[in-house]
Order: C-alpha cells, then sequence, then structure tokens
C-alpha cells in the first residue's frame, strides 16, 4: 500500500487531506508507505504516470494525496473519502475486510472499483435490505390497520344512524 504525499507542501487543504487518509490507515492498523512528492523526483514522476488519464485534472498533474496498492491505482482523496464514507473502504483499498466489519457482511460480491470511481447503492448489507424490507412491510401493514379503522368508524356510523343515534365524528 502507497500514499504518495507532499511533505514539504505549505497548502493547508492538501495536509490535511494527507493527515485524514494517514490517519485512518494508522488507526485501521492497515500497513502502507508514505512517498514523499516534494523530496524525490522519482516518486513524484512515478505518480503522474501511474494516476489515470481521467483522474488528472485539466493541467495534467494530479495533487496529493493519490493512493495506491503496490501498482494498482485506488484513488485520489475524493474517492477514498466516499469510499470512506459508503463503508466499503477495503474494497476501495483492494484489501480483505476485517472480520465482523460491515463491509465484511456484504452480501453482494463487490466489484472491483475501477479507478477510484465510487456508487454506494449496489452495496447495501444483508442487515440494511432486511431493516428496508421491513420498514416497506410495516408501512403496508399500517395503511391495511387504517383503512380497516376508517371502515368500522363508518359502519357504526350507519348502525347508529339505523336506530336514530346522532353519528359520531372521530377526530
Amino acid at each position: 500500500m502507497y500514499t504518495l504525499l507532499q511533505e514539504s507542501d505549505q497548502l493547508s487543504m492538501i495536509k490535511k487531506k494527507q493527515q485524514e487518509v494517514v490517519g485512518f490507515l494508522e488507526a485501521n492498523k492497515i500497513d502502507f508507505k508514505e512517498m514523499d512528492i516534494a523530496c524525490d523526483e522519482d516518486n513524484r514522476k512515478w505518480m503522474r504516470e501511474n494516476v489515470p488519464g481521467e483522474k488528472k485534472p485539466q493541467n495534467g498533474i494530479p495533487l496529493p494525496p493519490q493512493i495506491f496498492n503496490e501498482e494498482q491505482y485506488c484513488g485520489d482523496f475524493d474517492s477514498f473519502f466516499c469510499a470512506k464514507e459508503e463503508n466499503f473502504i477495503y474494497s476501495f483499498l483492494g484489501l480483505a475486510p476485517p472480520p465482523g466489519s460491515s463491509e465484511g457482511r456484504m452480501t453482494e460480491e463487490i466489484p472491483d472499483v475501477p479507478n477510484g470511481e465510487v456508487s454506494g447503492e449496489e452495496h447495501k448489507t444483508e442487515e440494511e435490505t432486511e431493516k428496508s424490507e421491513v420498514t416497506e412491510e410495516n408501512e403496508s401493514h399500517a395503511e391495511d390497520s387504517t383503512e380497516a379503522e376508517a371502515d368500522s368508524a363508518e359502519v357504526k356510523t350507519e348502525e347508529q344512524q339505523e336506530q336514530g343515534e346522532e353519528p359520531v365524528t372521530e377526530v
């Protein structure tokens, strides 16, 4: 796992993004190697050559942090952030999720995410799918109950009218 950084860069936004990536990798005990592109021309050249064309900015020079798993490009910071938020970061990094993680309980096999492109909808866990189905079922039962209560109220009102009683209005 490589994270290409620019140590001497004074741009605070780039520095914050670099720190967020490194902090996440350290916190999750993911082995990685920082490769400084500011002090090492070979690292800078390697990064520029290995970031796919569609992920390069208009000027053609990608900014750090750029994330690679060995020679495989994972993505830039925005792709990393989306994968983390959508809870499929290990797939994004090309790693097996740790046992017991929500990403590890995915029912569908997650396809390789090419060049850091992310889409969270097809990455629902079995638990999320079940919750969604239960919610829909409960809503259906609630609608049926409401209709039955309304029908029951109308029947009572008709019975009362037949007996000459005043109708009751429910609020």
